[in-house]
């Protein structure tokens, strides 16, 4: 697991923001995350700029959207990769399966929370990367905080059948049957996201 000091600005103010760190009421400001992170104003704009981008920042404030945003936003990325998924199944080679299949091997009852968070990020992101069209994987890079966000959430409380769907998809593209992969992907993401939303709206219950 990674220590405070091993992670980026970036990764610093963006676990800041899911963790309750930074306050959704506080106006965030490069002097004010500067002087936080002690660091000079340059980085912090660029970190500004990359969070804005990925809907995490807005208007100088942190982004709290609302269940329908977050149910437009997940759309979005079941279509992203269900689509990413359809041209897996034609240009996947056997090493290409190995691989996603390497990203199944995992026990989320015994490993750390952020080794199943990049054993996560990799199966997806090997996933999208069968487009191989740069529009669709700029598209998903902006949803990549949102992404982590729902994956910290889902991994955090141990969401069960997270891996053993992983492992179904795997399973249903070594047999070149895409359409089954397809809906596996859908229905795994809906999961994702009701059980997310579920942990999301009781926090923000708290909070308020």
């Amino acid at each position: 697991m990674h220590s405070n000091e091993d992670l980026t600005l970036y990764q610093k103010v963006r676990n800041d923001i899911i963790s309750g760190e930074l306050k959704s009421s506080e106006k965030i400001t490069e002097t004010k995350l500067a002087k936080k992170y002690d660091v000079s104003r340059t980085p912090v704009r660029e970190v500004i700029k990359q969070l804005e981008l990925e809907y995490f920042i807005k208007d100088s404030y942190i982004f709290i959207p609302t269940t329908e945003e977050y149910r437009n936003l997940f759309e979005m990325r079941i279509l992203l990769e269900t689509y990413a998924l359809e041209k897996a199944g034609i240009i996947y080679t056997e090493d290409d399966l190995l691989e996603l299949k390497s990203y199944t091997n995992i026990d989320i009852n015994v490993e750390s929370e952020e080794a199943i968070l990049e054993m996560n990020d990799n199966f997806h992101q090997k996933i999208i990367n069968a487009s191989n069209n740069p529009f669709i994987l700029e598209s998903y890079q902006k949803l990549k905080s949102f992404i982590y966000l729902f994956s910290k959430t889902v991994i955090n409380k141990r969401r069960s059948g997270l891996i053993e769907e992983h492992v179904e998809i795997v399973e249903a593209l070594y047999e070149r049957k895409v359409d089954k992969a397809k809906q596996l992907l859908e229905n795994h993401l809906q999961k994702d996201l009701e059980f997310s939303l579920y942990y999301l709206s009781f926090k923000n219950e708290k909070s308020n």
